[in-house]
């Protein structure tokens, strides 16, 4: 009877809606009941090695070895059966848990029972369940029958927990791309590469060629040039558009925590990660991962990056195997990465590895000829947005405009659009007509350095002489932060602080969240 009940008990958890983990413990529970045992555990077959999933009586350090079949001839003749396997007390054969009991109770070569049941389903072994007592006699009221009854209830618990992680996991995964689409949507919106100068040609020319193979490409070009919108052409041109394109911003990623947003982790592998995490790298799998600013990555990071282009394999953190991905990778910087591996500062292995295929994107100052185009854009969406008539450009406006050296590129020019087209009008009423003339004011021949030391001249006159400097040093920062977009690693460099000291000099002026 208490046979049966077991039985009812491990049939009953099939329907219910558990974790995985609470699965394989009430597994364990229900049939310690039945088959009384100082050691019993379940483990899952991955490749050659029995990985365990739960375990009652052993060490918690038995739960991180991974058991290769070879190293384990016990383990091995019980996955290479089709019955339960009963093991002499007396074998020779050492046991995969001796020293691993709680307690030390069953020695190396201790006398003792054990017993293994290979898991099944459909003739395919996926794990196995082993028992170990100090009774040698322990077992011995156990039926074979039962016993297979038993394995077979086993398995199908350890299929339907696999099964259901498999579609949490999936559902993770897919809502991850979800978010990380919706944010690049909003981000980029439908923007695409405009511009019919040669520069803009060849750079098309340049894509299509590379988009169709699966190389590295490494972007290379000035701040505000464009880069993401290459990386974003390059998917859609490439057999995996069908799939997400993943971006991640480099610069951004605190460095705490980037090996585990890049790659994962596993649950309790540090504190706060109460859950599986799957990283970017997991998110990104049979599509495209971007890497933005990779000039940004810390060194430690660029040798764990290098192992994944090397051999296709990621590693989570706190989990002792690799796992197989399939990503393109493209990469981008406005940095020049020849200068930073003579500097120290970027791996030169890795630089190679990236740079498969550079493509490096044009100055607008080498495609003067897009501006005109690249404002009536501009000019189109602004309208848009606001619902206004029309926008109309002064002719000399945009003579002068073209004839400019936009050192923040395009991104320089898109801001400044907006901002004529506001100063133009004492408000963007839906209907109404906007005409964008000339203005003295726009001094769009002022170097930056000019432009730079003028904002963040202090004055002094109307206060002391600790408030002039700390107003010099908030100017100072929120210009290097500004001229940056916003990147404070890139920042620090200008200012050559520290990233950390940096922000900690910010927080006490107050410019946190700047």
């Amino acid at each position: 009877m208490n046979q049966l009940n077991s039985l009812h008990a491990i049939a009953l958890d099939l329907n219910r809606s558990l974790l995985a983990n609470d699965r394989y413990h009430r597994l364990l529970a229900a049939i310690n009941k039945v088959a009384p045992s100082d050691a019993s555990c379940l483990l899952r077959l991955e490749d050659d090695e029995l990985v365990p999933l739960a375990a009652r009586g052993l060490v918690p350090e038995a739960l991180g070895i991974r058991y290769r079949q070879s190293d384990h001839p016990r383990l091995a003749i019980i996955a290479a059966s089709k019955e339960p396997v009963r093991f002499p007390a007396d074998s020779h054969l050492s046991d995969p848990f001796d020293g691993l009991v709680a307690g030390g109770a069953l020695e190396v070569n201790h006398i003792h029972a054990c017993l293994g049941c290979p898991l099944r389903v459909d003739g395919t072994l996926i794990g196995i369940l082993t028992l170990d007592a100090l009774d040698p006699d322990a077992f011995m009221t156990l039926s074979d029958l039962f016993l297979k009854t038993l394995g077979a209830l086993a398995g199908a618990v350890l299929r339907t927990a696999a099964l259901i992680e498999n579609l949490s996991d999936q559902a993770r995964r897919e809502g991850m791309v979800a978010n990380e689409l919706m944010r690049s949507s909003f981000r980029t919106g439908r923007r695409e590469m405009l511009g019919t100068s040669s520069a803009m040609e060849g750079l098309r020319s340049e894509i299509e060629l590379v988009a169709s193979t699966d190389y590295p490409v490494l972007i290379t070009g000035e701040t505000g040039s464009g880069k993401e919108l290459v990386a974003t052409a390059l998917h859609r041109a490439s057999a995996r558009s069908g799939a997400a394109l993943i971006r991640v911003n480099c610069a951004a990623l605190p460095e705490s925590l980037a090996e585990s947003e890049l790659f994962g982790h596993k649950r309790g592998a540090f504190s706060g990660a109460d859950r599986d995490r799957p990283g970017k790298f997991v998110v990104a799998d049979g599509g495209t991962l971007f890497l933005d600013e990779i000039g940004e990555l810390p060194l430690p990071l660029q040798a764990k990056l290098l192992r994944v282009l090397q051999d296709g394999e990621i590693q989570k953190v706190g989990e002792d195997h690799s796992s197989k991905v399939d990503i393109r990778l493209i990469t981008a910087t406005n940095r020049d990465l020849e200068k930073e591996v003579k500097a120290g500062r970027f791996r030169e292995d890795l630089y190679h590895r990236l740079a498969v295929y550079p493509l490096p994107v044009p100055a607008l100052r080498e495609r003067k000829s897009d501006i005109p185009l690249l404002i009536g854009h501009f000019c189109e969406r602004i309208r848009r947005r606001h619902g206004l008539k029309e926008i109309r450009f002064d002719p000399q406006l945009r003579d002068r405009m073209q004839a400019a050296t936009w050192p923040g590129n395009v991104r320089e020019l898109e801001n400044t659009v907006s901002r004529l087209v506001l100063r133009s009008t004492t408000s963007l009423t839906p209907g109404s007509r906007v005409h964008v003339r000339d203005s003295s004011s726009l001094s769009l021949e002022k170097s930056e350095s000019t432009a730079q030391s003028a904002a963040i001249r202090p004055q002094i006159s109307d206060q002391g002489f600790r408030a002039a400097v700390r107003e010099f040093e908030r100017n100072l920062i929120l210009n290097a932060v500004e001229s940056h977009q916003g990147n404070w690693s890139a920042a620090a460099r200008t200012l050559k602080l520290d990233r950390s000291n940096l922000h900690n000099l910010s927080k006490r002026l107050g410019l946190r969240g700047h």
